[in-house]
């Protein structure tokens, strides 16, 4: 039951996100700041671990192909098919679930305990349209982009650490990567991180709204939020996979 009141306590709280703004300059302001926030400052951090990310799926899958009967294109088709089916959209947002996630609930969360949402609320502000509202768009935006940029950077860095250690040629790599293509897969896992990034969004921004206490329960709600985003994240993909593929 009381899992029941809290999934009805978020649903309410998601219709109110979606509510219709007071001010339009104003919630286009914020979404212009939560595209900062939420897609130039992680897109280091996610280049960075999809490089290496790839690197490291290529050089695994060349030493798990020692017998001589398997072509070596087939590195490349499994890079590929690892970072376009699973890794780029699934581990990708686990990551920002924890970097984007754990921020959002503490954000919330510090305006919630110094009464700030309050005076939004006395001045007549939709407050969770205002704080919520942008974040969960901008996020819609900025997640199916990174995951382009993930699934490139991770094939370059899986072509440069093939051709490095000598584990694959250039031409076998690249034929790898045209090798069984199906550009349904794309599809597929955009619509994954526009999910994803919902539930990212959403699911910190409801524990930081509702938090109560001081500075420790903004800590315990940002913990939550990551954890509960996490699982939610997992639940998701195995739903979506199994409907969509």
């Amino acid at each position: 039951m009381k899992f029941l009141n809290k999934l009805g306590i978020y649903l309410l709280f998601i219709r109110q996100a979606f509510g219709r703004p007071e001010k339009r300059s104003v919630y286009i302001r914020g979404l212009v700041q939560e595209f900062e926030k939420l897609g130039l400052n992680s897109i280091v951090l996610v280049l960075i671990i999809s490089f290496f990310i790839g690197a490291v799926l290529t050089l695994q899958t060349a030493y798990n192909m020692q017998n001589p009967l398997l072509p070596r294109y087939l590195i490349g088709y499994l890079t590929r098919e690892t970072m376009l089916l699973e890794f780029s959209s699934t581990i990708v947002s686990l990551i920002l679930a924890g970097k984007i996630g754990s921020n959002i609930a503490s954000e919330i969360g510090s305006m919630r305990i110094t009464e700030q949402i309050e005076a939004l609320e006395t001045m007549g502000v939709n407050s969770v349209s205002y704080l919520v509202g942008p974040k969960i768009v901008a996020s819609f935006f900025i997640n199916p982009i990174l995951y382009i940029f993930s699934v490139f950077i991770g094939i370059l860095g899986g072509l440069i650490s093939g051709i490095i250690s000598g584990v694959v040629n250039f031409e076998d790599f690249i034929y790898g990567l045209h090798f069984a293509f199906n550009p349904y897969y794309v599809t597929y896992s955009i619509i994954k991180s526009l999910f994803f990034a919902f539930i990212f969004t959403s699911i910190p921004a409801f524990y930081g709204y509702y938090v109560q206490g001081g500075a420790l329960e903004v800590g315990k709600a940002g913990t939550k939020a990551v954890v509960h985003s996490s699982i939610a994240i997992l639940t998701a993909n195995l739903i979506l996979t199994q409907i969509m593929l």
